[in-house]
């Protein structure tokens, strides 16, 4: 994979709408390509650039704590990008009061290491960033992966990284806009983020068939060449700057629908292949975990519950999932306590059996005897809740039990969890003069962008 990905690379290169970092290119050893701003990457280019790349890092709360990221270390979870959000089987576009319901929500839910941005239909579209990340930093001391949507906006919340402090306690991302071509938008906010050490996510998004060979392996390598071309850039603008390889996001094309598949079991190889190639290249690896339901049905239990596994397992060093709905353009409350509890789930079942002298516990087996009970032993007290899964939210009742409460289904019960953490107050891990210097910053940023309007 690496191989044909250094060959694309050769020729026939990457296309970069942008005649600055092209330049900074050329002067660093690239070469010129067949067209305007095509620039051929040579290996020995990309074998440097790869070496300044930090082989973990963290992706801090708001104290500068976290999980250490790398390419084999435990995954990092996060929620999801998108646009709509989805309530009692029916959608609607997404407002800053539901990013800070959301964001109260997630910042409860035990397997949420961050909380991912959202389009706001209720503010300017070049400004859904920096406001935001305001709602967010307000509602949780978790990591912030903000989603971008402008240059301006980047060069904000580098203002907004400074009022918290000098640690990655957001981070940001952009996708290639394939085949084989950055956008300058993409790599205007690589270069206007530069220097700051803000974590950087690198997307190669190929949708097999369309935007990439309809060959798993072939879009792998497509998607494998957009993204080194994306760490050589990065490592151009901010040497050591940390990177994730996210090649997870690669799509498939339904032929029979004309959509772009995210939930299928092509995604799922897709994201083992980002997790092995992390590993090749020593720094972490991306992928999402989503389905094409439009609600909190069996379909969805069934996609995201193979997406977990599969990504657990494969060893995804970031993960994004937590919500998801109808394709990544819908988030869910409930989806989002139901996927809690999937990777709850998944989890215990990779921790797979420990063995051990204790856990054999054969003295123990001879002292109970034939046809006694272990049920009252000191053992199963001290051990049963690390050894047995304890459910939140999934049914362990007999029917009997369950139909004196109502016989409700899971979605239902996951709605009445959320009712109930909704009820919480979080702790956001700032001070007031942060929280106001923040809002300052977005209300000076919202009138910037009324003003070019």
């Amino acid at each position: 994979m690496h191989m044909a990905a250094l060959e694309l690379l050769e020729n026939p290169g990457i296309r970069l709408d942008h005649d600055e970092i092209c330049q900074l290119l050329l002067k660093a050893g690239a070469k010129e390509g067949r067209s305007t701003n095509v620039i051929r990457f040579p290996e020995e280019l990309i074998k440097e650039k790869l070496t300044l790349l930090p082989a973990s890092f963290v992706f801090a709360n708001r104290e500068g704590n976290g999980k250490v990221t790398g390419a084999s270390t435990e995954s990092v979870i996060w929620s999801v990008p998108g646009m709509k959000i989805v309530e009692n089987n029916r959608s609607r576009l997404f407002s800053s009061k539901d990013m800070a319901e959301a964001t109260r929500l997630l910042h409860q839910l035990e397997h949420v290491d961050g909380v991912f941005g959202l389009a706001l239909d209720d503010v300017p579209p070049k400004a859904c960033d920096v406001v935001g990340l305001r709602i967010i930093a307000e509602n949780t001391n978790k990591h912030i992966r903000v989603l971008c949507f402008s240059p301006l906006g980047s060069e904000m919340m580098v203002e907004m990284k400074k009022v918290v402090g000098d640690f990655p306690w957001f981070s940001i991302g952009f996708t290639a806009h394939g085949p084989l071509r950055w956008t300058n938008l993409a790599l205007e906010i690589f270069r206007k983020t530069a220097g700051y050490g803000i974590p950087v996510t690198i997307n190669g998004e190929p949708m097999a068939g369309v935007s990439g060979p309809v060959t798993l392996a072939g879009s792998a390598a497509v998607g494998t060449a957009e993204i080194l071309a994306g760490i050589v850039i990065n490592q151009l603008l901010e040497p050591g700057r940390p990177c994730v390889f996210n090649l997870g996001l690669a799509h498939t094309f339904d032929m029979r629908n004309s959509i772009a598949v995210t939930g299928g079991p092509e995604n799922h190889l897709f994201a083992r292949i980002s997790a092995m190639m992390g590993r090749y290249y020593g720094i972490p690896s991306a992928s999402w975990v989503s389905t094409e339901s439009m609600c909190t049905d069996s379909q969805a239990a069934l996609e995201k519950m193979c997406g977990f596994l599969t990504h657990l397992q494969s060893g995804v060093s970031n993960i994004w999932a937590v919500g998801q709905l109808e394709s990544e353009l819908a988030f869910s409350s409930s989806q989002a306590v139901i996927d809690n509890e999937i990777i709850s789930y998944v989890k215990r079942y990779l921790n797979g059996v420990e063995i051990n002298e204790d856990t054999l516990a054969i003295e123990l087996s001879r002292e109970v005897g034939i046809s006694g009970s272990f049920l009252d032993q000191y053992h199963t007290l001290e051990n049963f809740q690390d050894e047995l899964f304890q459910p939140e939210i999934l049914n362990r009742e007999v029917r009997e039990n369950w139909s004196v409460h109502g016989s409700r289904t899971l979605t239902e019960v996951a709605e009445e969890k959320v009712r109930e953490l909704m009820k919480y107050d979080v702790e956001n891990g700032l001070n007031e003069g942060q929280l106001n210097e923040l809002d300052s910053l977005a209300d000076q940023f919202l009138i910037r962008i009324a003003k070019q309007e």
